[in-house]
């Protein structure tokens, strides 16, 4: 977390988050409890409302939508929010108002939640700022009725920040409202890097061999099918390198074995399926050359985040606001399609001309222009 003082003409408020929190276990968890810790850095007084049911167990894929091993003990969240349930959410807007919470960020990543959101926001639009932190306005996996939900949240909140120029864009294009353009902050919570060395042999890694890491969840539109596919090409030119795939598959993990066994590159794969947990992700940070990400569609990339955080460059596609986040030659590569030539060919030439020291001391340049604080600053002046 970023060190953060006070100053005299900064007064003190009162601010209230919602959105899911420790012990709920992903990106969003990790934004909120990684906002609220600066907030509390800078003397805010803060309150977390999180969710006592989240997703819907038919819209959940995974196995479970808690941290390994979570301690209720170390929870800070007031757990009241049930998407499905009306009840909770007026019951949600009646606690920060006894609060007296002067600022209400909310958080909005899926049409699933944007009732429940919207509903918060509107019920406190008298009595606090309402401020609505966009992560995703148009979702990866499209159904019908999204638009009209999202519609339902992004109008109800007084300001609306988007982590990217992509997101802020969709919300102008497809629901007529501005917002503020914040990049996505660095998640720096995961605690610091080993050494490589360290890594590597903890990973049962050589210490020489180029390593390509594919990290979270694993979806159709992230692109793992295409990494896969473009590995053969990649082991012509590197036969040492390794893939590792570090990450819960949401998918059917069938097809993407086939994948490995039609082009023959088993021996070159290492799938660890299941939800990395906290104390684990930064070895596989360490130990990698480069993150790839070959995405069909994105917004911003809470995984481009933690590599940065770590100095590890990123390969991945011009879709979303993923050119935004990777500076094409400077930090990372940026493809122009999610096929797999593309992708081998971005990897032959990242090793080929030798760009990780270089990309390594970019990224560390970089890094205070995507801090908590920015975002923080910007809360503090609503």
């Amino acid at each position: 977390m970023t060190e953060s003082v006070l100053t005299e003409s900064r007064p003190h408020r009162r601010i209230a988050i919602v959105g899911p929190s420790y012990p709920y276990r992903g990106g969003i968890a990790h934004f909120v409890d990684s906002l609220d810790e600066e907030l509390r850095c800078r003397g805010h007084v803060t309150s977390i409302h999180s969710f006592r049911r989240l997703y819907p167990r038919l819209l959940f894929p995974g196995q479970t939508q808690y941290e390994p091993d979570a301690d209720e003990s170390a929870e800070k969240a007031n757990r009241v929010v049930d998407t499905l349930s009306p009840l909770s959410w007026i019951s949600c807007a009646r606690k920060i108002r006894a609060e007296q919470m002067e600022v209400v960020v909310l958080n909005h990543w899926l049409p699933v939640i944007a009732p429940a959101m919207g509903s918060i926001a509107r019920r406190l639009s008298r009595h606090a700022r309402t401020v609505l932190v966009v992560h995703n306005a148009i979702p990866h996996e499209p159904r019908p009725g999204d638009r009209m939900l999202t519609r339902y949240v992004v109008r109800a909140a007084h300001q609306r920040i988007a982590l990217s120029q992509i997101v802020a864009d969709d919300l102008r294009n497809a629901f007529g409202v501005d917002s503020t353009v914040i990049p996505h902050p660095l998640y720096d919570r995961f605690g610091p890097a080993p050494d490589r060395a360290e890594a590597r042999q903890a990973l049962r890694l050589s210490p020489d061999v180029p390593v390509l890491l594919f990290f979270g969840f694993v979806r159709e539109y992230k692109g793992l099918d295409i990494l896969l596919r473009a590995m053969p090409d990649i082991l012509s030119t590197l036969p040492e390198a390794v893939l590792i795939v570090a990450g819960e598959f949401y998918d059917p993990l069938g097809p993407y074995r086939d994948i490995i066994a039609t082009t023959n590159i088993g021996a070159s794969v290492r799938l660890d399926n299941r939800y990395i947990p906290t104390e684990e992700v930064p070895a596989f940070f360490a130990a990698c050359d480069v993150v790839v990400q070959p995405y069909r569609t994105a917004t911003q990339s809470g995984v481009a985040q933690i590599a940065f955080n770590y100095d590890c460059p990123v390969i991945t596609t011009d879709v979303g606001g993923l050119a935004e986040i990777v500076r094409d030659g400077e930090t990372g590569l940026v493809v122009a399609t999610a096929e797999p030539r593309a992708i081998s060919r971005a990897v032959i030439r990242f090793f080929g001309e030798g760009m990780a020291e270089r990309m390594r001391q970019n990224i560390g340049y970089e890094r205070g222009s995507r801090s908590w604080a920015q975002l923080a600053d910007h809360i503090e002046n609503v």
